[in-house]
C-alpha cells in the first residue's frame, strides 16, 4: 500500500466533521458528570463523542461493546447508561480500578454516606489528638513531622513535591480511618474518592497535557474534599437505584493480549483511544494515587506495568522490545523513523532519549499492529470500530500522521476503512501548525 506520511487525507477515503474543531469539544459537558466525573484522566475523550458513535453504528440492544484502552471508562459508562453489555481491557492499575469503580452501581449509598461521616469524624478526632487541624491556617502544626508511613521505595515513584509533607500526613490519616471499612461493599467507592480528593484539592500537581508541579501548597484540606467527593457519588448512584444495567467486566491486561481474556467472536463495537506516539509518560499521570493505594510499590512494580503498555514514549522503551517488527515491512514508518533520525543527527541532539525517538515510532506502530492483529479474533463478522487518535511532532517537530498510519496498518490486516472523521485540531506550539485529533472508522468484514 502506498505510504500517506505527510499527506491528508488518504485517497478515496471519505472524510468528515462530527463535531468542529477546538479544545471546547473535548471538555466535560455539566450534564455528563454523573458517573464520568468520579475519576477522569484530564485528557480523557468526552462521553458525547461514545454517544455519537454509538448512534452512527446503530447499535442493538443485544451488542456488546469493547474499549481495549479504557482508561478511567469514558466508554463504559456510556455503554452501561445505554443499555450495552461491555467489556474494558485496561493496562493501567490505577485506571483499571477506576473504571471498575465509576461501572459498580449496586452499592447503598445510604450506607456508604453514613460510613464516610463517620470516616470524616474519626480522621478529625485523630489530626486533632496530633496536633492538626484539615482546615488550613487554623492552627500551627508540629514542628517535626515525619513520612514515616510511607514507604520510602514507594516514595522514590513520586514525582517531586507532587504533595507537601502536612497534606500528605492528612491523606495517610484518613486513608487508614478508610481502611477500616475494606469488608464493606462501597469500600473501593471510598478509595477512589481519596485519589481523585487528593490530586485535585491536596496536591502541588498540575495536569495540562503532562503532569507537573504547580506552585506549591504547604498545607491544605483532604477530609473535606474527600467527603464531598463522596456526596457527589452519593447523589449519582440515587439516579439509577432499582433499575437495571447491564454487565460490564473490565481486566487489567495488555491491550495486546484480547484474545487471553476475551471469548472468539464476541464483540460488535469498538470505540477506544489508544494512547498517541509522543513523549506523554502515562505513567506518572496517575502515580501519585497509584503510590498512595498501593497498586505500585517500588521500582519493578513500575517497570512491569511500563512493559504492559503500548510503547508510546522513549521512558517505557526496554532493550527486549521486539513489536517494531510487525511494521518492519511498511515502507511509510520505516521512512517516518528514518527522517526522525536524520533530524536527530542534523540538530546534533545526543541525549539517550532523542536517540530512541526513531525507535519508539517503530515500536508504537508495531504495538499497534499486534494489537489490530489480536483483535480479530474477539470481533464478529460486520464489528464496527472507532479509534481516536491524534497527530503529533513531539520528536523533533517531525510530523506524525497517527490515524493514516494506523489506518494503513488495519487495512492490511483485513480491516475496512470506512472513513476519517475529524473530531478537533490542535495548535502544536513547536510547529505552529494545527494538528488534527480524527477518528479512524473501520469495520471488521469476518
Amino acid at each position: 500500500m502506498r505510504s500517506v506520511v505527510g499527506q491528508l487525507p488518504l485517497p478515496g477515503i471519505p472524510v468528515s466533521s462530527i463535531v468542529g474543531s477546538g479544545a471546547a469539544i473535548n471538555r466535560l459537558n455539566s450534564d455528563d458528570r454523573a458517573f464520568h466525573d468520579w475519576y477522569r484522566f484530564v485528557l480523557s475523550f468526552p462521553p458525547h463523542l461514545v454517544r455519537h458513535y454509538l448512534q452512527e453504528f446503530q447499535v442493538g440492544e443485544n451488542a456488546v461493546v469493547l474499549d481495549p484502552f479504557c482508561g478511567t471508562g469514558t466508554t463504559l459508562v456510556e455503554a452501561r447508561l445505554a443499555g450495552l453489555a461491555s467489556y474494558g481491557l485496561e493496562a493501567n492499575p490505577m485506571a483499571h480500578f477506576a473504571s471498575s469503580v465509576k461501572t459498580d452501581w449496586s452499592v447503598d449509598p445510604q450506607a456508604m454516606l453514613e460510613a464516610a461521616r463517620d470516616i470524616a469524624a474519626t480522621t478529625c478526632k485523630q489530626l486533632t489528638a496530633e496536633g492538626l487541624d484539615d482546615v488550613p491556617d487554623r492552627t500551627s502544626p508540629p514542628d517535626r513531622l515525619t513520612l514515616k508511613s510511607l514507604d520510602p521505595k514507594a516514595a522514590k515513584l513520586l514525582i517531586k513535591d507532587s504533595i507537601s509533607p502536612l497534606p500528605l500526613r492528612k491523606a495517610l490519616t484518613l486513608l487508614e480511618a478508610i481502611r477500616f471499612y475494606d469488608n464493606a461493599p462501597f469500600y473501593k467507592h471510598l478509595l477512589l474518592a481519596f485519589a481523585r480528593a487528593v490530586v485535585s484539592s491536596a496536591s502541588n500537581l498540575r495536569f495540562g497535557p503532562e503532569v507537573g508541579v504547580d506552585h506549591i501548597k504547604p498545607d491544605a484540606a483532604v477530609v473535606a474534599p474527600w467527603l464531598a467527593e463522596v456526596e457527589h457519588m452519593v447523589e449519582d448512584l440515587r439516579l439509577v437505584i432499582g433499575k437495571h444495567h447491564p454487565p460490564v467486566e473490565i481486566y487489567l491486561t495488555d491491550a495486546r493480549r484480547a484474545s487471553a481474556v476475551l471469548a472468539p467472536q464476541s464483540v460488535d463495537v469498538v470505540i477506544t483511544s489508544p494512547p498517541y506516539p509522543n513523549e506523554k509518560d502515562y505513567t506518572r499521570t496517575t502515580r501519585l494515587e497509584s503510590v498512595l493505594l498501593g497498586f505500585i510499590r517500588d521500582a519493578a512494580e513500575l517497570k512491569t506495568f511500563k512493559g504492559s503498555l503500548v510503547r508510546s514514549n522513549t521512558r517505557g522503551v526496554y532493550k527486549a522490545d521486539d513489536d517494531d517488527q510487525w511494521v518492519a515491512h511498511h515502507a511509510g514508518i520505516q521512512c517516518l523513523a528514518e527522517q526522525i533520525e536524520q533530524r536527530r543527527v542534523a540538530l546534533g541532539k545526543t541525549s539517550g532519549f532523542e536517540k530512541l525517538y526513531s525507535r519508539v515510532t517503530r515500536l508504537y506502530f508495531g504495538g499497534m499492529a499486534r494489537h489490530l492483529a489480536e483483535l480479530r479474533t474477539v470481533l464478529r463478522s460486520g464489528a464496527q470500530l472507532a479509534y481516536v487518535v491524534g497527530d503529533q511532532a513531539s520528536y523533533l517537530r517531525v510530523m506524525i500522521r497517527t490515524g493514516q498510519l494506523l489506518a494503513e496498518i488495519a487495512q492490511e490486516l483485513g480491516y475496512d476503512l470506512v472513513r476519517f472523521d475529524l473530531f478537533r485540531t490542535r495548535f502544536a506550539t513547536a510547529t505552529r501548525e494545527q494538528l488534527r485529533e480524527e477518528v479512524v472508522v473501520l469495520r471488521w468484514p469476518g
